[in-house]
């Protein structure tokens, strides 16, 4: 396991020619958008909206005290003294990856392409790493943090190290496009399909914590429910009935900028020999002939890459799995205040043992 990084001082990138902050972070807003109009921002227009639509009832479910997912965190960086017309610098969306908020990803981190144009705008380095930091600071509950780089950006991946960012492994990332189904041969006794749902969901779980190592499983720290959230209910699993054990499973995960869908396939490490005829009909109940599906494959999973090549999937290059764990340090009268609570409420169930009368000796009386 990495070790921790410290985050309890601000997070705070200072101008090197001054000693004033070179920007200004704050969160998205609705009268953000029109000036988000840079050519590095448009894509991300729908996804904006939406957070802003979902968090009026969000507020409105806090205030009234109702437990509520949490939604993504979107930051906004502009330059300072920009007048009447906000010149915003960059942005960064982030969002957690289970129900408690203890694991969160970096899902989009954009710089405006004309701020490197004006004089007076910081190095995009520094506004990249001032957002970064603000988010890891203002994500509620957060532990840990992944984030993904192209193996070939080497500023993406400079930016996460400097920031705590350790890499986790290597992904190849493959696009399937699902064809005419081939002669496939039946499943292998006395395996089962079935599609995911709740029930089941246990054995999906099971099956993610084999596949996944050690490290990444304590950082994404994902619950049964947090999987089913994820995939939306889709998703497929090949059971052994006799251990009732899932051996191997593909769900959805998102669907992809380019088109498709993203998806994940998990092969218990015990079953690889299954890679082939019963996989793919694992993949090719996720969507319709015709669509295209995303994975991803470790590179130093020769056999699986090997399996995907012959399957007719086409490399789209190589993505770097980072991650960071974090501890923030609480003030001193915060845990003092806790410790006496609870000594208080360690006294009061305690027995109330009454005070036990000391008998008089009889003196002893000689004849």
């Amino acid at each position: 396991m990495f070790p921790p990084v410290r985050t309890d001082p601000p997070a705070v990138r200072l101008d090197p020619r001054s000693s004033e902050p070179a920007c200004i972070v704050e969160r998205l807003q609705g009268w953000h958008l029109p000036h988000l109009d840079d050519p590095a921002f448009l894509p991300l227009h729908p996804l904006l909206q939406r957070n802003l639509l979902l968090s009026v009832p969000r507020g409105l479910a806090s205030a009234l005290g109702r437990r509520q997912s949490m939604g993504s965190l979107v930051l906004v960086a502009r330059a300072k003294g920009s007048g009447s017309k906000p010149t915003i610098l960059g942005l960064i969306v982030a969002r957690p990856l289970n129900r408690r908020g203890s694991c969160w990803e970096v899902q989009h981190l954009r710089l405006a392409l004309a701020a490197a144009e004006l004089p007076s705008s910081p190095a995009r380095g520094h506004t990249a790493s001032f957002l970064l930091r603000e988010a890891i600071q203002q994500a509620p509950g957060a532990v840990s943090w992944i984030a993904s780089a192209s193996s070939l950006d080497h500023t993406r991946l400079a930016l996460l190290r400097e920031n705590g960012f350790q890499p986790q492994r290597t992904e190849r990332l493959w696009r399937w496009s699902i064809g005419d189904a081939a002669d496939l041969a039946s499943l292998p006794a006395p395996l089962q399909l079935r599609p995911l749902h709740r029930r089941n969901a246990p054995l999906l779980w099971h099956l993610e914590q084999a596949t996944c190592p050690a490290p990444l499983r304590q950082v994404l720290d994902r619950r049964i429910d947090d999987l089913l959230e994820r995939s939306g209910g889709h998703g497929w699993l090949l059971i052994d009935p006799d251990r009732n054990e899932a051996v191997a499973g593909a769900r959805w995960i998102a669907d992809h900028p380019s088109g498709g869908h993203q998806v994940e396939l998990s092969v218990h490490p015990g079953w690889n020999h299954l890679l082939g005829s019963a996989t793919e009909v694992l993949l090719r109940r996720l969507a319709p002939k015709g669509d295209q599906l995303w994975l991803l494959s470790d590179t130093d999973d020769g056999a699986r890459q090997q399996w995907l090549a012959q399957l007719g999937a086409e490399e789209h290059g190589d993505v770097v799995l980072m991650a960071r764990s974090l501890w923030r340090r609480q003030d001193a009268p915060a845990v003092r205040g806790a410790a006496q609570r609870i000594s208080a409420v360690l006294e009061q169930l305690q027995p109330r043992l009454q005070p036990r009368r000391r008998s008089v000796p009889t003196p002893l009386v000689r004849p």
